[in-house]
């Protein structure tokens, strides 16, 4: 339980109040056609396209406190510096193919591709990916943590403060509220990070006061932990929310460098959060849920009213994540789900499906929030069984060269997914203290998945040649 002045809950309902008129404003404008609602027109500019793209991506803020708190910096290690990575060459090899393509969806790529099995099988998988539950989860949390209510309760609350807007403004409301939701979460964790180096100490008090792992790149930890983690950034590749971007965008160049500079302010923010989750270890070492060790620190270090932008700020990194997601979710559910079977095109039609599909997505991710405890498990278990499904197709429908045939396409998918599944509860019954045991789930997908897809391969320069043209 923390404690908020007056002045602190101000500032938080003044957030929320922000973000609801932004979001209820850039709805105001009847939206008819799927493009507007679903992509904005596609006339997203670079301005917002880097803050909409920046302040989505960090969503998961209570999980990388947990992370850091655990494990030091071996958080940016591996959720830092491999999506830099990807992120650079998606910009530089996918952005301007994706919005030559002028489609909506993943699947719909896949389904021009390969058929309406891969691509309905693609659209469950991303279904699962983009659930909004590690999201609802910390929003919960923290709407516990502050105001004393029941989980179930906080989670409600946190949906409607999430979704509500959706519904009439589309992908223009997630848009705008993102643009507030940017500059509020790097003011709040400027104010937290020269507030703990001002009043706790700086370099030598966190070097005298942490773990010697937490300040060790490896965090101790196994190579194959840190390997499964720079394969998990492959999801990068196959991330909704960056094609849906480039979708929405004006051109393939502010795809493109909307990207790259996002690179950016991800380095900038992944310097402010770590530092915070250093300082919380080191401030308090026997926290015992470290999920809240970003708000603990606030509670320790901050005093009234920038306390309360820095519950502001959490806020609004989880919910321009977690509407986002939301919104994802919907579309995958109402254009890649139930149209992919209904084959309708009757664009109000369709964005009735969104509309419910944005229902159902947040129901489920109730039921899982309610499940798991951890975020981190969360992100581990779905990214490790679902993305060696997705890669290898979306890797074939933008660049000939890496497709297979396409009745080949559904079976690598499905075996992909399946041996990731089966080798995740056989890896539970192994002792711990084995190697095999430190095999995840993830490189049995890829590898089996990968040795699918290069049996399937196509090879024929003649057939290459006739797809490319």
């Amino acid at each position: 339980m923390v404690t908020l002045a007056n002045q602190d809950i101000i500032v938080v309902i003044l957030f929320f109040g922000v973000i609801l008129g932004v979001g209820f404003y850039a709805g105001k404008r009847d939206k008819n056609s799927s493009e507007d609602y679903i992509l904005s027109g596609r006339k997203l500019g670079l301005f917002l396209f880097v803050l909409t793209n920046v302040a989505t991506w960090y969503g998961g803020i209570l999980g990388v406190g947990e992370f850091t708190y655990r494990y030091g910096i071996f958080s940016w290690v591996t959720q830092g510096l491999p999506y830099y990575l990807f992120a650079i060459l998606f910009a530089l090899f996918f952005a301007e193919k994706i919005r030559g393509a002028s489609l909506f969806t993943i699947p719909e790529k896949i389904l021009e591709r390969f058929g309406k099995k891969p691509a309905l099988f693609a659209g469950i998988l991303i279904f699962i990916l983009v659930s909004p539950a590690p999201y609802l989860l910390m929003i919960g949390n923290l709407i516990s943590l502050i105001f004393n209510t029941n989980l179930a309760v906080s989670l409600l609350i946190g949906l409607l403060l999430s979704s509500i807007y959706l519904f009439k403004g589309g992908y223009s409301a997630d848009i705008f509220t993102d643009a507030v939701e940017f500059f509020v979460m790097f003011a709040g964790f400027i104010v937290i990070v020269a507030t703990a180096y001002f009043t706790l100490g700086g370099v030598d008090y966190l070097t005298e006061n942490l773990p010697v792992t937490h300040l060790d790149p490896t965090g101790g930890e196994s190579p194959f932990y840190m390997l499964v983690w720079f394969l998990i950034a492959l999801w990068t590749f196959a991330d909704p929310g960056f094609h849906q971007r480039c979708y929405a965008a004006k051109s393939g160049k502010v795809a493109k460098w909307g990207l790259i500079i996002s690179v950016l302010f991800w380095a900038l923010f992944d310097f402010l959060t770590t530092t915070t989750g250093l300082y919380s270890r080191a401030s308090n070492p026997e926290m015992a849920n470290p999920v809240l060790s970003f708000p603990l620190l606030a509670e320790k270090i901050l005093g009234p009213g920038l306390k309360g932008l820095f519950y502001a700020a959490l806020f609004a990194t989880i919910m321009s994540t977690l509407n986002s997601f939301l919104f994802l979710s919907g579309v995958t559910f109402g254009r890649d789900i139930i149209k992919n079977n209904a084959n309708q095109n009757n664009d109000a039609l369709s964005n009735r499906y969104v509309k419910i599909g944005i229902v159902v997505a947040a129901l489920i991710s109730l039921l899982i929030s309610m499940y798991f405890t951890s975020v981190i498990e969360i992100w581990y278990v779905f990214g490790s069984i679902c993305i060696p499904g997705l890669i290898f197709p979306i890797f074939g429908s933008y660049f000939p060269a890496f497709a297979i045939k396409k009745k080949y396409v559904i079976h690598q998918m499905v075996i992909a997914v399946l041996l990731g599944i089966i080798w995740y509860f056989i890896r539970e019954m192994l002792p711990q203290e084995t190697w095999i045991y430190n095999v995840e789930p993830m490189i049995i997908g890829l590898l089996g998945g990968g040795s699918f897809y290069i049996w399937g391969k196509e090879n024929r320069p003649n057939k290459l040649r006739r797809i490319k043209n």
